[in-house]
């Protein structure tokens, strides 16, 4: 076994050659921290500097890896090429678009601490129709190549099928917050319908996506060790929905005619209140299955990212229903889910350092290791490392 005090010597040029899209987890879970710690109820200003830290971090790791991966598609094309063919990493490239996203978003919640708000307005201004355009391109794409291309069947359902559909989410809960820096009139209202139909595409896209992963757990057993923390994925459509019509509604009042800005904030609670109800149950169900693959031996891959951007979103989603309802409950909510989150950003990047320190993480992919009476569901193991 490779360890930190073993490093795995790899070539210059194999560096990157396996780096493939599912690294930008690490830049949306990177980013929820700072963004998600702003969010919180109640007084935050002592550690706004903190949360602004963290974002800072997130957007040097996003420049990083949009470097890092336009060297990967110039000397490794084809492997680049690959993993779009690959059934097991082609849903990853919507966490590009919502690396984008999360970092444009953070820069006008947390970053404004550190770049200042026109700055920080000039930055979302580009991350934010460029995330939306390739993760609708995603939503598009990478469905039509399941579709014509991977030849996939349903007991290979995961939640990584997610992925893509996801992305347009992250863009209808980014949006209202360039709203108010918008001429008035039509382009404040514009882009706030435009987010809200963001919001309808990728939620009737997550549920119909849903009962198939929902479906598969329950007949084809567990997932495989290395990929179980993807059942917190199913956290992100769930917490994002629920921000982003709370920060729709936000934005309603003075954009759009009455009676819809107060149908809105009605709308932000109907529909925030079971949804979170259902995120607290599937964060109990994907826990217990952690825990027993913990035990069956699941090491850390790659796929631990899993634990931070999707537990975020409730986060944000439990602060936004808090503020809309004056319930301490939320407060309470959202507070022990940061608590969670942080606690899960500690351990991923502490993972991800050992394995870039090693070599083990840009090292070629290795079987993962299944755990015993796990299913008959086989799914490769390339995305998870």
């Amino acid at each position: 076994m490779v360890t930190a005090a073993e490093p795995l010597r790899l070539p210059q040029a194999a560096r990157i050659r396996h780096l493939g899209p599912n690294w930008y987890a690490a830049v949306m879970g990177t980013a929820v921290v700072g963004s998600a710690g702003v969010a919180l109820p109640g007084p935050v200003h002592g550690p706004r500097g903190v949360f602004a830290a963290v974002w800072g971090l997130s957007l040097l790791l996003l420049l990083t890896l949009l470097a890092a991966r336009a060297r990967h598609w110039s000397r490794h094309r084809d492997q680049a090429r690959a993993h779009l063919l690959d059934p097991a990493m082609a849903p990853f490239y919507g966490c590009l678009a919502m690396a984008l996203l999360s970092v444009g978003g953070g820069a006008l919640t947390a970053g404004r601490e550190l770049v200042g708000t026109r700055a920080a307005v000039a930055l979302d201004t580009v991350l934010f129709p460029t995330g939306t355009v390739i993760g609708l391109g995603a939503a598009v794409a990478v469905p039509y190549l399941m579709a014509v291309r991977h030849r996939v069947d349903a007991a290979q359902a995961t939640p990584v099928w997610l992925l893509p559909l996801v992305a347009p989410m992250v863009s209808a809960s980014v949006g209202p917050l360039l709203v108010p820096h918008l001429p008035p009139g039509q382009p404040r209202e514009t882009l706030l319908l435009a987010c809200f139909a963001l919001f309808g595409l990728s939620l009737l896209a997550v549920l119909v996506m849903l009962p198939l992963i929902f479906a598969r757990l329950l007949t084809g057993g567990p997932l495989p060790l290395a990929l179980t923390p993807t059942l917190f994925l199913v956290l992100g459509p769930l917490g994002q929905s629920t921000t982003a019509v709370a920060l729709i509604a936000d934005a309603a009042p003075g954009v759009v005619p009455a009676p819809y800005d107060r149908g809105l904030d009605v709308f932000a609670v109907l529909y925030g209140v079971p949804v979170m109800g259902f995120a607290l149950l599937w964060l109990g169900l994907a826990t217990a299955h952690v825990v027993r693959a913990r035990r069956r031996g699941m090491g850390f891959s790659l796929t631990w990212w899993a634990f931070t951007f999707p537990v975020g979103t409730c986060v944000t989603g439990a602060a936004a229903l808090a503020r809309h309802t004056g319930l301490a409950m939320y407060n309470a909510t959202a507070t022990g889910l940061y608590g969670v989150l942080v606690a899960a950003w500690l351990a991923s990047a502490w993972g991800t350092v050992r394995g870039l320190l090693s070599g083990e993480l840009p090292a070629a992919p290795r079987p993962a290791p299944v755990a015993p009476a796990s299913g008959t569901a086989r799914t490769r193991s390339g995305a998870a490392r």
